[in-house]
């Protein structure tokens, strides 16, 4: 990797820190190739991302951002994975963490605050920003969905009301 192409990794490591709401630093303890397109497309779908980066670049990335916090936790053959969402990498890493013992957490940090490999794994216990969105969307549905029931009681009793009299003038 010759000079331009490691200040381009860095470049796009620096935006990407500068974009995300949490990372989490893994340890790649031997992966297969079909673990780690499988972890992707699982990070893929969570709306994350997952990188294997080195760690002095990774380090020189995240000067200037509020992820230097990272630096201590950069140490050996480590991965990051990111996302904007500050549940969803963490949640992908931790579901794929428990069907592999080839994939260790490290740490992560959300802005200045450096996470712990348990407070990771609580950070993924969270719902995520999709599920918040859903479950306010319910609540806010949900009274709306009363009240046009409540509004409709009344006009239904009465149809039935004059049901019954049509019902009992014909016979």
């Amino acid at each position: 990797m010759d000079r331009t192409q490691k200040s381009e990794l860095v470049a796009e490591l620096n935006r990407t820190f500068s974009e995300s709401g949490v990372v989490v630093v893994t340890r790649n303890l031997g992966l297969t190739v079909a673990q780690s397109t499988a972890l992707r497309v699982k990070m893929r779908e969570a709306g994350a991302s997952y990188k294997v980066a080195k760690n002095r670049l990774a380090r020189i990335a995240a000067e200037g951002t509020a992820y230097t916090t990272l630096s201590d936790l950069l140490k050996g053959p480590t991965a990051l994975s990111t996302s904007t969402d500050p549940v969803a990498a963490a949640k992908a890493v931790v579901e794929f963490a428990k069907t592999t013992d080839k994939l260790e957490i490290v740490g992560g940090a959300m802005g200045n605050t450096v996470l712990d490999v348990n407070g990771v794994k609580a950070l993924a216990e969270l719902p995520s920003l999709d599920e918040l969105r859903a479950k306010l969307v319910g609540l806010i549905q949900a009274p709306a969905q009363k009240l046009a029931s409540v509004t409709q009681a009344p006009a239904a009793q009465l149809a039935r009301v004059f049901g019954a009299y049509a019902a009992k003038d014909a016979a």
